[in-house]
């Protein structure tokens, strides 16, 4: 199964778009390996710089509609290369959504009372994630603060991501 800890990215806005998230000028790349240096590129955030601070990055915490915008699987694609395997964010697009579970990685709702604790409690400091699959908990680690936090992951979401996506899932049930 795939790793969802690590270190976390918070991008503090709503409405990141699959643009944002991998420029469409990428799209005519042939494996995903070549959609890694780009990953985010064209995000406008005070303070973020794509060159830096991915780097290490495990984890993205987000605020509300991340991956609206186009449908592709471009998106997923640049995150999962990049080795950020989880999103959590209070909803995404639906396409989106499903795109990353497709890949085997979690695209996770939290409500918005929970991403804003995180965002008051852990952005700005190195922030450590911890994700029991099995649990359905996210546990947050900066400095000498430590949180956890409950999420749904069930069904066939919970199936896709423990085979590792639609083509583990489809192979081992098919």
């Amino acid at each position: 199964m795939k790793s969802f800890s690590g270190k976390v990215l918070f991008l503090d806005r709503s409405d990141i778009n699959t643009d944002e998230i991998i420029p469409a000028k990428y799209l005519t790349e042939i494996t995903k390996e070549a959609l890694k240096p780009y990953l985010l590129e064209d995000l406008k955030l005070d303070g973020f710089n794509p060159n830096s601070d991915i780097k290490e990055k495990k984890v993205v915490i987000t605020r509300s509609n991340f991956g609206c915008g186009s449908s592709r699987e471009h998106a997923p694609w640049a995150l999962e290369v990049n080795d950020i395997n989880a999103v959590f964010a209070v909803n995404f697009a639906r396409i989106f959504r499903q795109n990353m579970y497709n890949c085997g990685m979690l695209a996770t709702e939290l409500s918005e009372a929970n991403i804003n604790e995180m965002f008051d409690t852990f952005s700005g400091k190195d922030t450590e994630a911890i994700v029991d699959i099995e649990k359905a908990t996210l546990t947050l680690k900066a400095e000498n603060i430590q949180k956890e936090y409950a999420f749904k992951l069930e069904g066939f979401d919970r199936a896709l991501v423990e085979a590792e996506g639609w083509v583990g899932y489809a192979d081992t049930n098919y």
